[in-house]
């Protein structure tokens, strides 16, 4: 999901315009009555990997088509602090009115590929896969996945349509004492599609269950690092091993070092700190030609 679809931008761009602006701007309405030169400068106050630039981009042509925009530093890009990401000319009045706006789709994105990229960061030499979960922003799901794989993240299912996922709460209404065996035997009879399943276990006892069962990825969840040394030592080869729950930085190179082939991280999406940036702007003494 390294290219966001066009139609999935223009919505987001579209509704968090209408929520911010849709009413109007009195305070630059009231304060300037004609059209005032400006140029604005973003810039990052951090180390960070860009996200999120395709809507700002057209968060302030939305506003005002007739802005003149630069961009320096394009989405999927490592930027240092100081660094300017995007250069925007005309009208300063069109500038404040989008600034906020554009500023949160590249703070709120950018903090999350920032992230993924320290989790990819502390996993290397390992071929384990950083996934992301749904624990996303209602309404912006399309868009925070889509940092996450700019972030060198993958992408893990999108909606409940996109695969078989078995977690605990799905065992604990199968009044069975080998509910996870009953579980597989389920899905594989009654799912059309070819996708793999996965099985969530949180003791070994389960993994052996699972593995009966034939899941194609046993998913242990909550597990320290030598609960998943056991469980992959189990499986040996079996099935793919996933390992989620309480993942952080200071953890998740030892969870890769146990033999975990992929690793979900909700705090991907939920959790992940806006990047610092700023817009710097300024007036300018007359029109600027613009460029594209």
């Amino acid at each position: 999901m390294a290219v966001l679809p066009s139609a999935e931008i223009r919505r987001a761009v579209r509704h968090a315009l209408e929520e911010d602006a849709g009413r109007g701007d009195v305070t630059t309405s009231a304060l300037f009555r004609n059209r005032v030169p400006a140029e604005g400068r973003i810039v990052a106050q951090q180390e960070l990997i860009v996200a999120g630039m395709a809507p700002a981009v057209q968060t302030f042509f939305a506003v005002d088509p007739s802005l003149a925009l630069t961009v320096m530093k394009k989405d999927g890009i490592r930027a240092r602090a100081g660094e300017t990401l995007l250069r925007i000319e005309g009208d300063g009045r069109s500038i404040l009115t989008a600034e906020r706006v554009a500023l949160n789709f590249l703070q709120h994105l950018s903090g999350i590929a920032t992230l993924t990229g320290r989790f990819r960061h502390a996993v290397r030499g390992y071929s384990v896969a950083i996934l992301d979960t749904r624990k996303t922003i209602p309404g912006c799901r399309a868009i925070q996945k889509w940092a996450v794989a700019l972030g060198g993240g993958t992408n893990h299912r999108f909606s409940l349509a996109d695969g078989v996922l078995v977690k605990d709460n799905h065992l604990s209404l199968l009044p069975l004492k080998t509910a996870v065996r009953e579980a597989c035997r389920l899905v594989k009879s009654r799912v059309k599609s070819r996708a793999p399943v996965i099985v969530e276990v949180e003791s070994i006892g389960d993994v052996s269950e699972a593995l009966a069962a034939q899941a194609d990825i046993i998913l242990l969840d909550n597990m320290t690092a030598a609960m998943v040394r056991k469980a992959v030592r189990l499986i040996n080869g079996r099935a793919l091993v996933e390992v989620s729950g309480g993942v952080t930085l200071k953890n998740v190179r030892a969870m890769a070092a146990a033999g975990a082939d992929r690793i979900s991280i909700g705090a991907l999406t939920h959790s992940a700190p806006a990047a610092a940036m700023s817009l710097e702007l300024e007036p300018v003494a007359g029109t600027r030609k613009r460029r594209r």
